[in-house]
């Protein structure tokens, strides 16, 4: 049986992925959702970094998932309670997308402890492009050359500050490579959600699933006895943890991936900022010039989509 994806007459987005047609400000509040995302997500990989110096990685993701789904819990329950029961048709979309949670998260947190914040997070700009390829190629969103070329400035921007042959191109550039290509399976499998699946859910079997494979990989590295500052810490990291888990779920499922998947840049932004503050790390002069290609692209972006909706 034919189906919109494979038909090559129609540009019809599945019905599993968008069950309502868009609705006005949808654009601007998934926009808004991935920035709060990307500021949870970069702050918590600040203090994740910072506690491991003198802490295990995979006891202090351990003790960070526990804290995320506890802090879930009390979300949820707020919006009405935690709902487990997944339909039928939502069961492979959340495989795929836990393959992801747990792949890119386990690649990333291990580079993040060997690489400058900033450097892994120029890295992981690449991630925009491919999730838009892979929304057109399999969700037929359709993308105008104006858009694209933005991304492809911004990316240009990213080349600059990696600078390919001096040296960041490492090893573990590499593995965050890897981490990127499985975050945008992670986000594009979020797209196969109906809308009736609470992100809170979505988010709460990523954390758990995230923290059981932490656990199991922290007894071949051991634990330590971790001192109350660490602890409160990974208490606060898990907060944003908590704001970048929900937020980034519900960015994915409202509004387009063109218009919400730029907004992922300001994380390079927040990076730099983050770095410099708590590790030292002061950006050299290709670095400002490439996080400005990438963060003018990020404000394109933004023009572009407001205009294009004072039209429709």
């Amino acid at each position: 049986m034919r189906t919109p994806l494979m038909s090559p007459i129609r540009r019809v987005r599945p019905a599993s992925v968008r069950p309502e047609p868009l609705q006005p400000g949808d654009n601007l509040r998934g926009a808004g959702l991935m920035t709060l995302s990307m500021m949870g997500f970069t702050c918590n990989d600040t203090i994740i970094k910072f506690v491991t110096e003198d802490m295990p990685l995979y006891q202090a993701m351990t003790m960070r998932g526990l804290c995320v789904m506890l802090f879930l819990l009390i979300v949820t329950r707020a919006q009405g309670g935690l709902q487990l029961r997944l339909p039928r048709d939502a069961r492979w979309p959340m495989v795929l997308r836990l393959i992801g949670e747990i792949g890119s998260t386990m690649l990333f947190l291990n580079a993040l402890t060997r690489m400058a914040i900033a450097d892994l997070t120029a890295v992981m700009q690449s991630l925009p492009l491919v999730v838009m390829l892979g929304a057109a190629l399999f969700f037929n969103e359709t993308l105008g050359w104006r858009r694209l070329s933005a991304v492809g400035v911004g990316l240009l921007g990213v080349l600059i500050i990696l600078r390919p042959g001096s040296g960041t191109f490492g090893v573990w550039a590499l593995v965050a490579l890897g981490a990127m290509l499985l975050v945008a399976l992670r986000d594009l499998s979020t797209r196969r959600f109906a809308r009736g699946i609470a992100s809170g859910t979505i988010a709460f079997y990523a954390a758990l699933s995230v923290t059981i494979t932490g656990f199991l990989l922290s007894m071949g590295q051991g634990w330590v006895m971790p001192q109350l500052w660490q602890v409160a810490l990974i208490l606060v990291g898990a907060g944003f943890l908590t704001i970048g888990y929900m937020c980034g779920v519900g960015a994915m499922r409202v509004g387009e991936i063109a218009a919400v998947t730029p907004f992922r840049y300001t994380s390079l932004l927040m990076a730099i900022v983050l770095g410099l503050a708590i590790f030292g790390d002061w950006p050299d002069l290709w670095t400002w010039v490439g996080s400005a290609l990438v963060v003018g692209a990020g404000i394109y972006t933004i023009w572009r989509e407001a205009k294009l909706g004072r039209r429709r």
